[in-house]
């Protein structure tokens, strides 16, 4: 805005128009600011509705003794504004819409005659003086309309000004709010964070609740309103309690004229095409009107919203109606309440979900109104309860098949949530003891699945693949059967049979009544299984599908949607990316016990570690390793690997690599031939070329891209092939492995430089560097080494990096396993190398920073 005020100073100024807190006079203040030379006096005159009324009102105070003569007063008046400072003062005229017209005319004046620089704000859509828009109109003035903030603009700056990320779902609630006006959002997050709504948990952010308007903002929101009469408070009370509202709906219930008095006057705003419906022109308008509606009122309106649309039975507006109906003073209908419910749950809403099935069941609803609230508690992390309502239901089921739905619930809640897993396995083995027909089959189904999870993959895949190709099996069961094979698939590298069972998976949980929460755990295998592959692009379209059926959607949903995308982005090597969406998960999860929780606090962990937060890494380590998910067997491997990416960024690169190749023992051990293969591909990333052999013979049992590029870059690691480990570099970055391309093109500069192909090794380094900086700031060994380039050994970098850590010459020994003799000779031949002679200058030196 300076500068477009400096590049336009010729012709007097400029025009600065938006909508009503959008930021003008703020933004003028500071162009203002920017744009004055030094010493230059800036008046300020303002439009009031007050003042509007007072012939040159807008200038009291500047102006003085004018005389008598009405021909006169506005050339004396442009006279002495234009010689207050300077040769050509700078004068702002603030909200311009509401000048009388004698001080309109000296505005034009001194625009026209070139008097004074003028910057001028009025409000978009209101009818201004004719000697003010002429300015515009006859170009004696640019005119600059500014816009309110978008969605990511509203982030950014929340994120600037709190110093630190905001969630997403409570950055949009806020943007959706305030609409990007900044002055309501400057209110709302003051009032939020006094009253300590707005709140930092674990390093984010967050919102998660509904705002309580402080004093100061209704106040404002109120005035935008105006007065309102009684019809007119009519239409926008229904619409606070019920928008959108279809017109002939809303219109059945006010006053004639009504609706169109609210539009006329900015309230409201009619949306849709063919079929029109009334919303609120501003959500702050109905935030304001529920706090002053009266709990009575509110019951009743909503009601009378719930029977005018009785007549749409669309399942949105079912659902809508459901919700209506719950806090109205309509007579509770179980039925409709228990088929809302069941819509919410399939729509992932399980607080809703949970809501309605408990409000059927109250109003009489019975069995199954019980067994929906059941599997909504369960999946909202709430096991005893869902458990106490399960077990009183196991001997009223009114048959078979209900008692079997109510045993599956017992089985997931045990397993997942109150990770009871030898109860579980338990209850399941007594429960095909005892089951024969049709309902067998869910409960070998849960057979499959607890052998994926529980490491057992090729049991899982065998029994899961001959319980598929039985005809007519419910969408259910084929829905946990396909989760069980996707696991067991999954680390067996058999990557096409996952993308097959997914398929099928995905389509049962469309049509299972409470198949949508079931379809994370399978999708979270299916990207385990493309990621260990190496189709990371897959991974991410997986998780971007799921992102985007729980962006809008508050609770646990949302959370694991934030887990499966954290998940792809870092096996893309985006590690930040990645960091924000697990961080935002981790606080969301952390004191709810839930599933997802594992794998967020393991993907989190590494992503910390590559990013080089190495307390952040090590202190969520701690909290994996003493809580562990039992249903998560399966992914141990994958536990270890975290772990060795914490001891790397603490230096200790040796013990990195022992921790790698622990995990691929793990792996082998566990029949996981292809989380075997990624820890063995860690190990090269860590420094290790002894695994060709070993990946070589993998590539032949695990499908995908991964394996036969890991053993190529383990053999040109070995015979120091530079060009070979650069192919490596290509490849990775054709699988899209960003971070493994990085790091194979790091490692290719070291051999073209002890070649002294220094040309070649630039053109490596520039490529590793690129790449690196898509990595957004992870940190492999190699990319360390490129990025501070120090004349040490691997080992004497080892002892450097841990001795610039704090840790003393026996700790260090003892953690590497070497005598303290070693520990001191290494040090001393790095310090005659580096020229410091006090280990205190390490940390410095290792960060790239002058020693003091």
């Amino acid at each position: 805005m300076a500068a477009a005020l400096r590049s336009r100073t010729s012709r007097g100024g400029v025009v600065l128009a938006g909508a009503a807190g959008v930021g003008k006079t703020r933004l003028a203040r500071e162009a203002l600011q920017r744009a004055a030379p030094q010493g230059t006096e800036i008046r300020w005159a303002y439009g009031t509705a007050s003042a509007r009324s007072t012939p040159l009102g807008a200038f009291e105070g500047l102006l003085g003794d004018l005389g008598n003569d009405p021909n006169q007063i506005i050339s004396h008046a442009v006279e002495t504004l234009g010689s207050m400072s300077g040769p050509r003062p700078l004068i702002a005229i603030d909200d311009a819409h509401e000048l009388d017209k004698l001080s309109a005319l000296v505005v034009h004046n001194l625009v026209v005659r070139r008097a004074a620089i003028v910057l001028i704000t009025l409000r978009s859509g209101e009818r201004a003086p004719d000697a003010v828009t002429a300015l515009w109109k006859d170009e004696h003035l640019p005119r600059l309309e500014l816009q309110a903030l978008s969605a990511a603009e509203t982030t950014t700056l929340l994120e600037q000004v709190l110093d630190a990320p905001v969630d997403s779902m409570g950055a949009d609630r806020l943007w959706s709010l305030s609409q990007g006006n900044l002055l309501f959002l400057r209110h709302l997050v003051d009032a939020e964070l006094r009253s300590g709504r707005l709140r930092n948990v674990a390093g984010l952010w967050q919102w998660p609740e509904t705002p309580e308007l402080s004093a100061e903002l209704a106040e404002l929101v109120r005035n935008t309103m105006g007065e309102l009469t009684e019809s007119v408070r009519d239409v926008l009370d229904l619409l606070a309690l019920g928008e959108p509202l279809a017109l002939d709906a809303l219109g059945s219930l006010t006053e004639p004229g009504a609706i169109e008095d609210a539009e006329q006057r900015g309230l409201v705003r009619i949306v849709g095409e063919p079929r029109l419906a009334a919303r609120l022109a501003h959500p702050l308008y109905g935030e304001v009107r529920r706090t002053e509606i009266g709990r009575v009122r509110a019951r009743r309106l909503r009601g009378l919203i719930a029977t005018a649309l009785a007549s749409d039975d669309s399942p949105a507006e079912h659902l809508r109606r459901a919700v209506l109906a719950l806090e109205s003073d309509l007579r509770p209908d179980p039925n409709h309440f228990l088929a809302a419910a069941r819509q919410a749950v399939a729509l992932f809403d399980l607080s809703l979900g949970e809501r309605l099935a408990r409000a059927a069941a109250e109003a009489g609803g019975g069995f199954e109104a019980r067994l929906t609230q059941a599997f909504a508690l369960s999946w909202l992390s709430r096991g005893d309860e869902a458990e106490d309502i399960l077990a009183g239901l196991s001997g009223s089921a009114p048959d078979d098949k209900a008692w079997a739905l109510v045993t599956g619930g017992r089985l997931g809640n045990l397993f997942w949530t109150l990770r009871r897993t030898d109860d579980a396995e338990r209850l399941l083995a007594e429960t095909l003891e005892q089951t024969a027909g049709p309902t067998r089959s869910y409960f070998v189904a849960f057979r499959v699945v607890f052998d994926g999870c529980l490491g057992r993959p090729r049991q899982a895949v065998d029994v899961g693949l001959t319980l598929l190709d039985q005809p007519g099996l419910p969408s259910h069961v084929i829905l946990l059967a396909a989760s069980g094979v996707a696991a067991g698939g999954a680390v067996l590298g058999q990557a096409a049979l996952v993308n097959k069972v997914a398929a099928r998976g995905y389509e049962a949980a469309a049509q299972a009544t409470e198949g949508g929460i079931p379809r994370f755990g399978l999708a979270d295998w299916h990207i385990v299984a493309l990621r260990l592959s190496g189709d990371v692009r897959g991974a991410e379209e997986v998780a971007r599908q799921v992102r985007q059926a729980t962006v809008d959607i508050l609770g646990p949903a949302q959370l694991m949607g934030l887990v499966l995308l954290g998940q792809a982005e870092l096996a893309r090597g985006r590690v930040r990316t990645a960091e924000r969406w697990l961080r935002e998960a981790w606080a969301g999860l952390r004191h709810s016990g839930h599933e997802f929780l594992f794998q967020c606090r393991m993907h989190l962990t590494q992503a910390l570690a590559l990013r080089g937060d190495v307390v952040a890494a090590r202190s969520l380590l701690r909290d994996l390793e003493a809580d562990r998910h039992p249903a998560f067997t399966l992914m141990e491997p994958e536990f270890a690997l975290a772990r060795a990416w914490v001891v790397a960024s603490e230096g200790a690169t040796s013990e990195a690599v022992a921790a790698a190749h622990a995990a691929a023992d793990l792996a082998a051990t566990r029949s996981s031939p292809a989380y075997e293969v990624l820890a063995l591909q860690t190990a090269l990333e860590l420094g290790d070329h002894t695994v060709g052999g070993r990946l070589a013979d993998l590539a032949r049992m695990v499908e995908g891209p991964r394996a036969p590029t890991a053993a190529r870059q383990a053999d040109a690691m070995a015979a120091c092939d530079a060009d070979g480990l650069l192919a490596a570099s290509d490849q990775w970055q054709e699988i899209g492995d960003q971070l493994a391309a990085a790091d194979a093109a790091a490692l290719a500069t070291r051999a073209f430089n002890s070649q002294g192909r220094r040309g070649s090794a630039w053109a490596a380094t520039t490529k590793a560097q690129r790449l690196a900086e898509a990595c957004e700031g992870a940190m492999t060994p190699a990319l360390k080494a490129l990025a501070r380039p120090l004349p040490l050994t691997e080992r004497e970098r080892e002892i450097v990096s841990l001795a610039a850590r704090g840790l003393s010459n026996r700790e260090i020994a003892e953690r590497l396993l070497v005598s303290v003799r070693t520990v001191e000779g290494h040090l001393y031949r790095a310090g005659n190398k580096l020229g410091v002679s006090d280990r205190s200058e390490l940390k410095p030196i290792l960060e790239g920073r002058a020693v003091e």
